[in-house]
């Protein structure tokens, strides 16, 4: 190609077009002069490379690289496009590909490179893109070791059908004692070959029910040569070739138990719903989980939706303190009885509460507490008589829900009723001998006796 006598401008406006970055060097390969058109290179503050040899700006192993480039085996020779990597002030290696061309007699060098860098963030995410298919075929393979264990391993006889065309895709060995098939030859036979003519119809039936309602249906059935019903169940699940049937022959005395335990379940279930006390279940962090109708009306809620997730503390009157206590005894008893505090409404207002709660443990820990209404009861309970001990459990239950404070001027009005009482009758409601025997003055019992509304007015002191 004759391209004539070039100026230097036009010169220069090629290796700025034909390159992003553009080196002169000597013959011993010292950089004398740098050219950069993407602004992109900035970070590799290649102003600074004047003067230095073009290894010193590159990483360890482009060394070789360059030293094959400033030495090329002769002349003419085909110009190959090279690899280098440059170390930038932050650190980071920049890849180039550079190609060197001889400028002349004197030997001088140009360097023409691109920017690799694109290309190396696509190599990047590559290569994390691989490892990311591969974490997942390892992680699909483990799953579907586990799923073919427990496949082989369940107590049931289990199906796998294709929801197409209806023939087996998949058994286990459970399978056989259900269906006979003296060739144990299961895979890919029709699944209605499998039953009695006259429950063909029902199996058709049940397929159809499962695929479009989505939920587990459940039918009487009998197999090829049985002479016994049995229990068919049958779900519907998706696969990348369509939909699948995963079904279940059970045994009618098998099929029975699991009715009547998910029939208890359903009824226990709906007991605590229904329980007239109120009922919260958390997780171990105290977040709630669960609440019946009776504990949601306590706090004046909508519905679960308010409170879920939220933790437990946030309805105590105490918060924390009461969340303290209750999560000691649990860990360290696993139940806790009438424990008295309030507990907080939407609205704000109080409410009296005894709270007994349970440690579930499991392969998760959960806590259930059950709360209690003791305001309406201590409305409906009877005064205690007389006796100390009556009272001194009514003071007990009262920790909790008052101040110690109030709780001693409580007991000490208690203590000097129950004496001025009892001194009235020993001495036949003789009320200067009760004041001699408490060992007050007349006045003073009468005093106290007006105080505990034990005397009218017009009573006067019986001498």
């Amino acid at each position: 190609m004759k391209l004539g006598t070039l100026s230097a401008e036009t010169l220069a406006r090629l290796v700025g077009a034909a390159s992003d970055l553009a080196l002169i060097l000597s013959k011993d390969g010292v950089i004398e002069d740098v050219s950069i058109r993407k602004s992109e290179l900035a970070a590799l503050a290649s102003q600074d490379w004047v003067g230095r040899h073009w290894t010193e700006t590159t990483t360890n192993e482009s060394h070789p690289k360059i030293a094959d480039m400033l030495n090329p085996d002769k002349a003419g020779a085909e110009i190959r496009w090279r690899h280098v990597n440059h170390v930038s002030p932050q650190g980071v290696d920049i890849p180039i590909q550079y190609a060197v061309v001889s400028l002349g007699a004197d030997g001088r060098i140009l360097a023409l490179g691109r920017d690799m860098e694109a290309i190396a963030v696509l190599q990047r995410r590559l290569i994390e893109t691989q490892q990311s298919i591969e974490r997942d075929y390892l992680r699909l393979r483990h799953v579907e070791a586990k799923f073919r264990t427990l496949f082989e391993t369940s107590n049931e006889a289990v199906l796998i059908v294709d929801g197409t065309h209806y023939r087996i895709l998949d058994t286990n060995a459970n399978t056989l004692t259900f269906i006979k098939d003296s060739g144990k030859k299961l895979v890919g036979r029709d699944l209605y070959d499998c039953f009695e003519p006259g429950f063909r119809e029902d199996v058709q039936s049940l397929l159809r029910m499962a695929h479009a309602t989505g939920r587990i249906e459940m039918s009487r059935v009998r197999c090829a040569g049985a002479s016994v019903d049995c229990t068919l169940s049958a779900a519907v699940f998706r696969q990348e070739g369509g939909p699948q049937f995963m079904v279940r022959l059970l045994a009618n005395d098998v099929a029975q138990a699991q009715s009547t335990s998910s029939s208890q379940q359903l009824m226990f279930a709906q007991a605590m719903e229904q329980a007239p006390d109120g009922f919260v279940l958390t997780d171990r962090y105290g977040r709630i989980q669960s609440a019946n109708a009776a504990f949601l009306s306590m706090l004046g809620a909508a519905g679960l939706s308010q409170l879920y997730g939220q933790p437990l503390e946030n309805w105590l009157a105490r918060g924390g303190v009461d969340w303290g206590v209750l999560l000691t005894h649990l860990r360290s008893q696993s139940v806790v009885k009438d424990f008295a505090t309030e507990l907080r409404a939407v609205a704000g207002t109080p409410m009296a509460v005894e709270i007994s709660a349970q440690a579930l443990v499991g392969e998760e820990t959960f806590y259930a507490f059950y709360a209690k209404d003791v305001v309406r009861r201590r409305a409906q309970e009877t005064p205690a008589a007389t006796g100390m001990a009556g009272s001194v459990a009514e003071l007990s239950r009262l920790v909790g829900r008052m101040p110690m404070k109030d709780i001693v001027g409580e007991t000490i009005d208690m203590i000097e009723k129950m004496c001025i009482q009892s001194a009235l009758e020993l001495t036949g409601n003789n009320r200067a001998s009760a004041a001699e025997m408490l060992g007050l003055s007349r006045q003073s019992l009468y005093v106290k006796l007006r105080r505990f509304d034990m005397v009218s007015e017009s009573d006067g002191l019986n001498s």
